[in-house]
């Protein structure tokens, strides 16, 4: 799902599709449908797994629940303007990954951790030169979360949709979470060292984190470790 919109024939009949929408970032979706004299056709709406409470609606009829992992297909008559409201929810997810750490998944967006980096040019000529990125403040957080219950632990942050969403700076969502340094996960070999093996304890201040979509970050930490709670 994407803003767009199509002017096609079916049947031999003009129909026009817009859809109106801020995904990934936004759990809405508006689809405008028009035709210049009755087609029947179906349209089928792809409905996510993770989407778990997913409703569409037609109009101003009732919101009706659809089915997760499936697609949708809505066939009928179409002869005047007809919009269908698509919910999409996206709750706060976590998945498993290597060492028993965890990533953080909203939606279709995985998350990484913000933070600022700086670009070293180390050959070639602008504007295809060769860098090195690396980063200017601390990376080795291991995360306090509730697994069961990840949303507990998260804050999520609107922002307007700009120009530039998939930017450091650009992006319109964010999830503040708590987390510690981990001194003994380190760099290696000019990069990450292994994953320490979840859970891990820290003695180092609690902070708060901000995590941002994968795809808006230059360097991602993803995948982290998580620390006990509470202490």
């Amino acid at each position: 799902y994407a803003p767009c919109s199509i002017s096609t024939n079916i049947a031999g009949v003009p129909v026009q599709i817009e859809v109106q929408t801020l995904y990934p970032f936004g759990e809405d979706i508006a689809i405008h449908v028009s035709s210049e004299r009755p087609a029947h056709f179906s349209l089928q709406l792809r409905i996510p797994t993770w989407a778990q409470e997913a409703t569409v609606a037609l109009d101003d009829q009732a919101s009706e629940h659809v089915r997760e992992g499936t697609f949708h297909m809505i066939e009928r008559e179409w002869n005047t303007p007809t919009s269908i409201h698509l919910h999409l929810s996206m709750p706060i997810r976590t998945q498993t990954r290597y060492a028993n750490s965890m990533a953080i998944e909203r939606g279709p967006l995985v998350y990484s951790l913000q933070f600022n980096a700086q670009w070293r040019q180390i050959g070639g000529e602008l504007p295809h030169a060769d860098w090195e990125v690396h980063p200017l403040a601390p990376w080795n957080y291991a995360l306090e979360i509730d697994r069961a219950h990840p949303e507990r632990s998260c804050t999520l942050i609107s922002r307007p949709v700009g120009s530039m969403p998939f930017s450091p700076e650009g992006a319109p969502i964010q999830i503040h979470i708590h987390g510690r340094r981990v001194p003994t996960w380190a760099i290696e070999h000019n990069a990450a060292g292994p994953l320490p093996q979840s859970p891990v304890h820290s003695t180092e201040p609690r902070e708060e984190l901000t995590l941002i979509p994968y795809g808006c970050t230059d360097l991602r930490v993803t995948e982290f470790p998580q620390t006990y709670t509470g202490l």
